[in-house]
């Protein structure tokens, strides 16, 4: 394998908004230099199917095989895209590393599931496609996730303890400390919930900047339940999770129950942090599925790592100003999105995929047990050639 080999990483996340690429180049080390990067967003009957797909429903083989194809026809257009803009050839790729879409993640049962027809992207690219980079580490006992860690600390790792917390759909953590192996797992909803909430009740796809939910008061009743109510926040790692767990059932369950309770009390009404009376509407839920995120990760952190000294956000929640205002309120540390040190939050998990490809054709074993609670390091994906 030469050095500086190119690979393109493609990822779709439990966001559901799109597809973001990049291409990188890599030497022989593994380490990358990003060449050129992507996004298509997903046509919105696609994004609907996508969604639907994470719950059962009639006829569901067949539109998952319709809507993987359907997704490797975005995947290729992302893949023009970088070409395009880079002035590459597909002759000059090594390999496309693409993740495909989660709708099913059971990794106490044996199985997880990505949507994805990696055999259609050869077809439309012309590129090798490395795919499957979770089945494996499953099949060895593990979680097969966060499959990020070993990338992580590749890129990331230096002479202190750093945390970082990639805020996609679901939030995960990796713990970087000086000559030690890397740690990870998730740690709860992170736009996932977020996301839903403000779709159905402001008609857009997520809180820019976190502006809408910023105006509205947490609800501490609210909050505590849904960290109390829910057993998988207390489980040790390794652990995973995904829309499997946090949807929208899981949401109406818990705010109904509290619902319930305030209206037996003699104190039905809801107050907020300062004690000021408020009331259970879509703005203060969502300030509430904000404060959600940030105290089940900033929990996770403080007990996985009670030393940190910085934490590097990446994925799209970077972007949600007041989400990064409450996680640095929370911690007794440095605070920063992973761009301040040399990587865009919005690259981090494509230039991820990216590199899962290069280790996968390196015979380099990107599954950790330490992460994934796997009886070994285990060689991740499968490749379908051009």
């Amino acid at each position: 394998m030469p050095d500086s080999a190119l690979y393109i990483g493609l990822m779709s996340g439990t966001s559901l908004d799109g597809v973001d690429g990049v291409i990188a180049r890599f030497d022989s080390a593994g380490k990358p230099e990003l060449a050129g990067r992507a996004s298509v967003p997903f046509p919105e009957a696609l994004r609907g199917e996508l969604l639907a797909l994470n719950s059962p429903g009639d006829n569901e083989l067949a539109r998952a095989a319709l809507a993987s194809n359907a997704l490797a026809v975005v995947y290729a257009e992302v893949v023009s895209r970088l070409l395009g803009s880079t002035g590459l050839t597909a002759r000059a790729i090594t390999a496309i590393g693409a993740h495909g879409q989660t709708v099913r993640h059971q990794p106490a049962l044996g199985y997880t599931i990505q949507l994805n027809a990696p055999a259609l992207l050869v077809e439309l690219t012309d590129i090798a496609v490395v795919a499957d980079f979770r089945t494996r580490d499953v099949a060895a006992g593990g979680q097969g996730a966060p499959l990020v860690p070993a990338f992580h600390a590749g890129v990331f790792g230096c002479d202190h303890t750093r945390v970082v917390l990639n805020l996609g759909g679901i939030a995960n953590i990796t713990v970087l400390r000086p000559g030690k192996p890397p740690q990870g797992f998730d740690t709860g909803p992170a736009n996932a919930l977020m996301d839903m909430w403000c779709l159905e009740h402001t008609g857009m796809p997520y809180d820019a900047n976190g502006d809408w939910g910023a105006r509205g008061n947490i609800l501490p009743d609210l909050l505590d339940h849904l960290i109390a109510s829910e057993p998988w926040f207390a489980l040790p790692a390794a652990k995973s999770t995904g829309r499997d767990l946090f949807n929208r059932a899981w949401l109406d369950d818990r705010i109904s129950w509290v619902m319930l309770e305030r209206s037996t009390t003699d104190t039905p009404g809801f107050r907020n942090a300062a004690g000021k009376a408020t009331e259970m509407s879509a703005l203060n839920i969502q300030a509430t599925l904000r404060a959600l995120t940030a105290r089940s990760a900033c929990d996770a952190i403080l007990h996985a790592a009670p030393e940190v000294s910085e934490l590097v956000v990446c994925g799209g929640g970077a972007r949600n100003s007041a989400l990064m205002r409450e996680l640095a309120t929370r911690l007794p540390c440095a605070v920063k999105p992973t761009d301040e040190i040399g990587i865009a939050a919005q690259d981090v998990e494509a230039l991820a995929f990216a590199w899962l490809a290069w280790a996968h054709h390196n015979k380099k074993p990107a599954g950790l047990p330490a992460v994934t609670g796997a009886r070994g390091p285990r060689l991740l994906g499968a490749t379908w050639p051009r």
